[in-house]
């Protein structure tokens, strides 16, 4: 059966994946961030996946206010990279996984998820920026990728509960797929920051080491977590982080398997005003 044998965590900063297509890396503002993921490039590398469950969020590029679905998932061959309004990032096409992908939205609306089923999309930064960081710049990327989007930039937006169950959900969907296939789940958005208003630029450092804290050690307290303390303790963009437990739902420890194993975790301050976190967890 597939399975599902780490959980990557990050923050999908667009400035970020500009500086990285502008050649800005090495930069002394930018030198900091990129290093905190060299450790996780070349574990990448070292445990190369079949394929991605990369939880993300549409920034209105691919739904626009027309049409909201709190859960999407891509179930097409490919993806493009999108247009936000200065041209497509220069990075390659994003290879899917049709047959895992319509699989696992079989088994989770069987288990009363309602998901939004896409069958042809372009993804933006909120997908791209993860696989740069983890990826650099390769030709390819280095395994087929499923997309999975949530709302979280439109109210009403889904509970860090719900999302946790869900992730409970796709791990259950996953390992009833009858192939033998290494599977990483990612979470990404976040952590505290806010765009716009009279908190603009606010970013909570004791909050957002808290809650890597909880994501490790005590899920079931980051699942609980209010949506108001999302907003008032992490800004208005916060709650992107419900997004990390979908991923973090989706790991063995919490269907009674063992605690998963901390390879990596990074946090730094700032990054286009924003705070970046990345954690690496293991299946053990």
């Amino acid at each position: 059966m597939a399975r599902i044998t780490a959980s990557v965590y990050t923050s999908h900063v667009p400035a970020i994946g500009a500086a990285l297509d502008l050649g800005k890396t090495q930069e002394p503002y930018w030198q900091p961030v990129f290093q905190g993921y060299e450790f996780g490039k070349q574990w990448l590398k070292d445990n190369k996946p079949d394929v991605i469950f990369l939880v993300y969020n549409d920034h209105a590029t691919a739904f626009s206010l027309e049409m909201i679905p709190t859960f999407a998932i891509g179930t097409a061959a490919e993806y493009q990279p999108a247009d936000e309004g200065w041209g497509p990032r220069p990075v390659p096409k994003v290879i899917g996984h049709p047959e895992l992908a319509s699989h696992i939205a079989q088994s989770v609306i069987q288990q009363d998820f309602d998901l939004t089923i896409v069958n042809k999309m372009d993804v933006d930064h909120g997908l791209t920026v993860p696989l740069s960081l983890m990826c650099g710049q390769p030709e390819a990327w280095p395994c087929p990728v499923i997309p999975f989007a949530v709302n979280v930039v439109q109210y009403p937006v889904p509970s860090g509960r719900r999302c946790y169950n869900l992730g409970q959900a796709i791990r259950k969907a996953v390992e009833s797929f009858d192939e033998d296939l290494n599977v990483q789940i990612w979470g990404t958005g976040g952590m505290s920051h806010q765009l716009q208003g009279p908190r603009a630029g606010l970013i909570n450092k004791d909050f957002d080491n808290a809650f890597l804290d909880k994501l490790i050690n005590d899920p079931e307290a980051a699942a609980s977590i209010p949506h108001i303390d999302y907003v008032r303790e992490a800004g208005s963009e916060g709650i992107e982080l419900v997004m990390w437990l979908i991923a973090r739902g989706a790991m063995a420890d919490v269907a009674g398997g063992a605690k998963p194993k901390v390879v990596q975790r990074f946090y730094h301050v700032p990054a286009s005003n924003t705070a970046v976190g990345h954690l690496i967890l293991e299946n053990t």
